[in-house]
């Protein structure tokens, strides 16, 4: 195969936030692939990307449904991924773009694994993800010392987390904007609504930081949003040993 496949995480929505080696791909790349959900919305990745797209490279959008349809999902991958790699018979540079990271909760992936088995020559970028922009834009510290992150995706049956909100200290409940008040009642159950705070649109126009979740109940979200929930602290000996040391010093 003689052309190049990169796969690019482009951050949470700030254009600010892609990285320099992003930045320089993309500006190489002769192809940009921006993933969409449904035909004729807008690519928030592109968006992003936008300034840093060479003026002969082009832009192809290909949908990835948002579906829990197997043969629907199957059929939409299986014509990207012959769609790429026409691109790639032809010795192009194709540039995989995708919001967040590549690896996490991505449309990426699912062309990164069709494309291995292709002898496809692959680099694969990293981004910063949306639960660590929405934690320090809300000022939430996602684990300290011993403390554990369990990051779950929120777009099917809430019923089986109990054991996942018992266990973990923090919570990033990701795409909670299809069961919203279903997480609400749930986050309520284990005593973590009062800790909780909803990010939606991070860093993007429209920004929403909620901590008050009652507010927001009944209400409908942008797809990007996410719920942090964080339990009290536990006792961290060593760590509050020192901290002792270093405040009576």
């Amino acid at each position: 195969m003689k052309g190049t496949f990169t796969g690019i995480g482009v951050g949470p929505g700030d254009p600010e936030l892609l990285t320099f080696k992003a930045a320089r791909l993309i500006s190489e790349a002769d192809v940009i692939i921006a993933p969409l959900s449904k035909e004729g919305r807008e690519s928030t990745a592109l968006r992003i990307v936008q300034s840093h797209i060479g003026p002969e490279a082009q832009v192809c959008h290909l949908e990835f449904p948002m579906t829990l349809d197997a043969e629907k999902l199957a059929r939409s991958w299986s014509e990207n991924h012959q769609v790429i790699l026409g691109f790639l018979r032809q010795g192009k540079k194709v540039v995989f773009i995708t919001i967040g990271d590549p690896m996490v909760y991505s449309t990426y992936m699912y062309m990164y694994e069709r494309l291995k088995e292709a002898n496809v020559a692959i680099t694969t970028v990293p981004g910063i993800t949306s639960f660590t922009a929405a934690s320090c834009r809300a000022g939430v510290p996602l684990a300290e010392a011993e403390e554990t992150i369990t990051i779950i995706p929120a777009t099917t049956d809430c019923e089986n987390l109990d054991q996942l909100f018992a266990l973990s200290d923090t919570l990033v409940l990701m795409k909670v904007y299809k069961n919203k008040d279903q997480i609400i009642d749930l986050l309520e159950k284990h005593g973590l609504k009062s800790r909780a705070v909803l990010i939606s649109r991070c860093g993007l126009d429209g920004e929403i930081i909620e901590t008050d979740l009652d507010k927001v109940r009944g209400k409908a979200i942008n797809y990007l949003s996410i719920i942090i929930a964080k339990k009290e602290k536990k006792a961290h000996s060593a760590v509050e040993e020192a901290r002792g040391v270093v405040r009576s010093a």
